[in-house]
């Protein structure tokens, strides 16, 4: 079994791996980070290269842990979502991590659609971490 985390280079991405990281210490498991992108003309080599700089930091960080992780960087057109519950259901994950960022006060009615999708599509538990102030 393994957990899950979606990871974007946010205080809230960086909230959730640590959660996640946490987690599979306590219950001696292996990581899998996440890195989703469309891909498309907008990711082009230099946001390429920043993705894959950022994801090899971690690995690193993770190895220094000595945490039995994995770190994959998907660019295949999909929502982050659906590469999450892919993943998650490709390895039979424990459950999902997933960072939230705060919203105003009418953005509180809507929740991130990737978040949403996520939190009723995913066949295992979904752990939503805050980034702290």
């Amino acid at each position: 079994m393994a957990i899950v985390v979606g990871y974007v280079a946010t205080k809230e991405g960086r909230a959730a791996l640590k959660r996640a990281a946490e987690e599979c210490l306590l219950r001696n498991t292996k990581l899998i980070v996440i890195s989703s992108h469309r891909g498309g003309k907008d990711f082009d080599a230099d946001e390429s290269a920043r993705f894959e700089a950022e994801l090899t930091r971690i690995q690193a960080m993770l190895e220094e842990r000595g945490l039995e992780h994995e770190v994959r960087q998907l660019v295949r057109g999909n929502d982050p979502s659906e590469d999450l519950i892919a993943v998650a259901e490709e390895v039979k994950a424990d459950f999902i991590v997933i960072g939230l960022r705060r919203r105003s006060p009418v953005g509180k009615l809507i929740l991130g659609s990737n978040a949403q999708r996520i939190l009723l599509d995913a066949s295992c538990p979904v752990l939503a971490v805050k980034a702290s102030d």
